[in-house]
């Protein structure tokens, strides 16, 4: 089986849960941006979680199915489209062998993703088939997508569930405002108090400088403490000596406004990081478009923990809940 890339869309990847276990080497986990959309794709068509799917950003690409194939479309809003005709997102969606499907202009959020049954089944790089464009690895030749590429599908290995759907209560928001949770640190003891108080209780709007590797944020800006720059660290106050960053880290380059790191963001550098964002979040990050308002809201590690499991639960009683 195969789907044959006839337009490749503004930045379409091979995608699945990241490759794990390389982040000390400089390689980031990378995988889905939104996993749990990915997630629900996968099980709608029967895949196990790591089934490699395709990302799709804002504009979609258009696809054969050279030998008929099935799909879910999860993720962002957008017209879906088999032969011209509308479809269902967050539906299983049989095709036919010389089915053509493209997709409209997304209504809201970033990015939405195509899980075909069997798993779009590149050779794996570091183990994983996730695309990283700027180590050239993964996917097609470690770059997105392109017009007259030939996407192999790999063999089912489990049967379709009973579900064909995922209801509506049981899908994610991809809302203009968001409250996203972070646990504060590593650095956030060089901020002012009033730098300090800004970050966590004033509101921050996503512009348009945002991809897999961080999201930029304009706002009322921080201030930093005054102190002697250690040897090597520059001259900025949000320069520090190189340290590691954790996936999620919130970085504040030139001092005032917030980048958040997200899944392809390198491993470590020399910008202070002041608190980074929760497992249980980063998918929620991944659904902000330009434009959306946010707050950075504290919690400890117990809540993070907390809200990581309950996360987990939650998609595993969707997923079961396709099985019944």
């Amino acid at each position: 089986m195969t789907l044959d890339v006839i337009q490749p869309g503004l930045a379409t990847s091979i995608q699945d849960e990241g490759r794990a276990g390389h982040y000390s080497l400089g390689f980031p986990e990378g995988g889905a941006m939104d996993r749990e959309s990915a997630r629900l794709g996968n099980a709608l068509v029967g895949n196990p979680a790591d089934c490699a799917v395709l990302e799709c950003t804002y504009v979609g690409p258009v696809l054969v199915a050279a030998t008929g194939a099935t799909i879910a479309v999860t993720g962002a809003p957008a017209d879906v489209r088999v032969n011209g005709e509308l479809r269902e997102q967050w539906t299983r969606i049989e095709l036919e062998p010389g089915d053509e499907l493209s997709f409209g202009m997304i209504r809201g959020g970033t990015r939405y993703y195509v899980a075909v049954r069997g798993g779009i089944d590149v050779p794996r790089a570091l183990g994983s088939r996730s695309t990283y464009a700027i180590g050239s690895i993964g996917g097609v030749g470690g770059r997105a997508l392109r017009a007259g590429d030939r996407l192999p599908v790999g063999s089912p290995t489990a049967p379709l569930p009973r579900g064909s759907s995922i209801h509506e209560s049981a899908r994610p928001l991809f809302a203009k405002e968001q409250e996203i949770r972070v646990m504060l640190g590593l650095y956030h003891h060089l901020l002012t108090a009033e730098g300090a108080r800004r970050l966590v209780e004033e509101e921050w709007i996503l512009t348009p400088t945002a991809d897999r590797m961080g999201l930029r944020y304009n706002g009322p800006g921080v201030g930093w403490r005054d102190r002697p720059q250690p040897f090597g660290a520059g001259h900025d106050p949000s320069n520090i000596v190189d340290a590691g960053y954790a996936v999620g880290s919130i970085q504040i380059p030139g001092g005032t406004q917030p980048i958040v790191l997200h899944r392809d963001a390198v491993s470590g550098g020399g910008y202070a990081t002041v608190g980074t964002v929760i497992t249980a979040d980063m998918d929620v990050l991944a659904r902000a478009a330009p434009g959306t308002l946010t707050r950075f809201l504290p919690v400890t590690m117990e809540q993070a923990l907390g809200e990581r499991r309950a996360r987990r639960d939650r998609l595993r009683e969707v997923v079961r809940s396709l099985m019944d």
